[in-house]
């Protein structure tokens, strides 16, 4: 089975545990068939019961087998669960698909998280299901972050790891063991094998492996951390052995380390804690804090989105087996509970092979994903198509703020940065709906005070992160918002080929229409030595309009630009609130004759481009409908169209591989094939296809 098959397609089985008494618990389960976006409850018409004997589990502590049927034993007590799991495994095994099995513990039953779950066996064969290829089992954390788990292609994937070996380890003895000396240079190598392929910055010099250097490091954007360093419970709290700045112990503990992670603004999608007792100690009833604390859990709820962790003493030799065999299934597919499994099968022999565990709320699986078209297998077939229109000027991009995400963030990060600075009161999943929030911030505030704002946070986030690298005249209050985005993209454009403001600039095109109300395309057009005319949409009366706008005849030498949705440099043409975009699509619908001629003939008689949507946002529905309404359907069907797309975001979005169906059905109809990816994986594919073909 491929690992596309294994993303697109599973069975999954969510079970969930609440608190019932001391020795007993609710179970409650949800089936998603494959392919599926309905839940259905087979055979579960009320909750039943998990009776948890834990006196019975102390004693067989040693023994992992008989521990595992003891708590499957528990677990699946009553018929019902019994049944439904037998019947998810029935459909799973007839779709040919795994069956993925993530077990909900409720807040208020969190000692649970101290039994050794992985241990458990499928109560019809008594075969283990933390070793069991087509059972892919994980602990489901729900976390309180707002943040969105953003999915990054296979290439180009970054890789910190960090060794921790103090001169004077030796001199502490956690719970009565004397720390030994880490291996540094064979935990590099086991991390180099394992993760071959990737981009690694190892830090492991003695001296180097602080907590700060390793906060500076992920502030620089990383894809996972790989984190090599003696850890034990004290006292309830999970500690970690890293360095001072001379090469001396400093036990770091979790509640700091967690703190720091906050802060960052962007996390790691997969943490590797290759530590003794990072998940707990594995130990039942002796002090149920322990694991309640342990550092594994607390970062899968702190945001994290895919943490491995050991819930116990674990043996240097089953990691040496592991960890290569873990990140070499990782590298296949992206998906972090198969890795798992596969890895954890490897070293089943071992009396702890049940201590690495799987923290997650990745309801796919995946940290990464691969970009392309759907049907990759044969490759994109309209490619020559696409090449010709491009290069006989029949091509007309259009722009969304996928342009800008790696610059200035995604409208979700701004709304929900907006959401809590000014307490916005609705639902809390409305909150990374930026119309949303910006609709209530003009009646709470006044109505331009969204769009000033939104200019004030482009301001403060292009100095934060590039005011260090921008000439002295850019870094003081007096340059203006234009420059400063003029400035910082000519540098990206400079350095790098396949920028892509400095991809579409090449391109022989006379149009092109955005949606966002930055300056960067006219930039980049500017650079290639052309002279682009910009022009705004009159949709409000606000807006006056050019003189020129309904006679200028755009070339390749003298492109358009048409701002669709305003320029930030005039606030008030900003489309930014729910009521912004019910008027521009009332106003554009209603008169015609608001977009020029040249532009309209443009969208009914090319092939469009689209290019940094998210499909489902304001921005595309928007434009989507009123370009559907318009004359001209007959022509466009003669073209090839594309829309780049990145991957529907885990936790934003219930289902993403529905969603991902959902909307290639959708779109079907208009002739859009979807490439998905991000907009720099679509104009990197552009760049090869031209090459290939001179």
């Amino acid at each position: 089975m491929t690992g596309e098959s294994l993303g697109r397609d599973s069975a999954e089985f969510d079970i969930s545990l609440r608190r019932r008494d001391d020795t007993s618990y609710f179970v409650d389960v949800r089936f998603t068939e494959p392919g599926s976006v309905s839940d259905v409850r087979p055979l579960m018409d009320t909750p039943a019961l998990a009776r948890i004997n834990r006196s019975r589990l102390r004693e067989l502590e040693l023994d992992a087998a008989e521990y595992g049927r003891e708590l499957s034993a528990g677990l699946f007590a009553d018929e019902p669960v019994r049944a439904a799991f037998g019947r998810a495994q029935s459909i799973a095994t007839t779709h040919e698909v795994p069956l993925r099995v993530r077990l909900f513990i409720d807040p208020a039953a969190r000692d649970l998280h101290e039994l050794r779950w992985e241990t458990l066996r499928d109560p019809t064969t008594n075969t283990m299901l933390g070793t069991n290829e087509r059972i892919l089992f994980s602990r489901y954390l729900s976390s309180g972050s707002w943040r969105p788990v953003r999915l990054r292609p296979r290439t180009g994937l970054r890789v910190l790891v960090l060794v921790a070996n103090p001169r004077n380890l030796a001199d502490y003895t956690p719970g009565g063991r004397r720390l030994a000396p880490v291996d540094i240079d064979a935990e590099l190598l086991r991390a180099r094998i394992g993760m071959e392929g990737m981009q690694i910055t190892p830090i492991t010099e003695q001296g180097t492996v602080t907590i700060n250097n390793l906060v500076q490091h992920l502030r620089d954007g990383y894809d996972m951390l790989y984190l090599v360093a003696h850890g034990a419970l004290v006292s309830g709290e999970p500690r970690l052995w890293m360095e001072d700045s001379d090469g001396l112990a400093n036990v770091v503990s979790g509640n700091e380390l967690v703190e720091r992670l906050n802060e960052l603004p962007t996390l790691p999608r997969l943490v590797v804690l290759a530590s003794c007792q990072s998940a707990g100690s594995g130990s039942v009833g002796r002090d149920t804090e322990q694991t309640l604390a342990a550092l594994g859990p607390r970062l899968a709820e702190a945001g994290i989105p895919a943490v491995l962790a050991m819930q116990g003493n674990v043996a240097l030799l089953t990691l040496e087996h592991f960890m290569p065999a873990f990140f070499r299934e990782l590298q296949r597919d992206g998906l972090v509970d198969r890795a798992m499994t596969a890895a954890r099968s490897l070293v089943r022999d071992a009396n702890d092979w049940w201590m690495p565990v799987l923290f997650m709320r990745l309801r796919s699986g995946r940290i990464w994903y691969v970009p392309g078209f759907s049907d990759e297998q044969r490759g994109f077939e309209k490619w020559p198509a696409l090449l010709r229109n491009m290069q006989r000027g029949r091509c007309t991009p259009i722009l969304g703020p996928g342009m800008v995400e790696t610059l200035l963030g995604t409208p979700h990060d701004i709304a929900r940065r907006w959401a809590e600075r000014y307490r916005f009161p609705m639902n809390i999943s409305s909150s990374d709906d930026l119309p949303q929030v910006a609709q209530y911030l003009s009646v709470n505030q006044e109505l331009l005070f969204p769009h000033e704002e939104l200019g004030e946070y482009l301001r403060a986030t292009l100095t934060e992160r590039f005011g260090a690298n921008l000439p002295a005249d850019m870094q003081t209050s007096a340059a203006t918002l234009d420059a400063l985005l003029e400035a910082v993209g000519r540098q990206r454009q400079q350095h790098q080929p396949t920028e892509p403001h400095r991809m579409l600039a090449r391109l022989p095109c006379p149009i092109y229409i955005t949606t966002n109300p930055d300056n960067l395309l006219t930039v980049a057009l500017q650079a290639e030595g052309k002279e682009p005319q910009v022009l705004l949409c009159p949709w409000n009366e606000e807006i006056e309009e050019a003189s020129d706008a309904y006679t200028y005849q755009p070339d390749e030498q003298h492109p358009l630009v048409y701002h669709l949705f305003g320029r930030i440099n005039n606030p008030a043409s900003v489309v930014l609130t729910e009521d912004n975009y019910f008027d521009y699509l009332i106003g554009v619908t209603r008169n015609n004759r608001l977009i020029p001629d040249v532009v309209r003939r443009a969208l009914a008689d090319t092939a469009l481009l689209f290019l940094g949507f998210q499909l489902d946002s304001w921005q595309f529905r928007v434009l989507y409908r009123s370009l559907m309404n318009r004359e001209g359907r007959r022509r466009r069907s003669r073209y090839t169209h594309i829309a780049a797309q990145i991957e529907p975001e885990e936790g934003r979005i219930r289902e993403p591989e529905g969603a991902r169906r959902y909307l290639e059905r959708y779109f079907e109809h208009a002739a859009i094939s979807i490439f998905w990816g991000s907009v720099e994986d679509f104009t990197q594919a552009l760049a090869e296809q031209l090459q290939a073909r001179g």
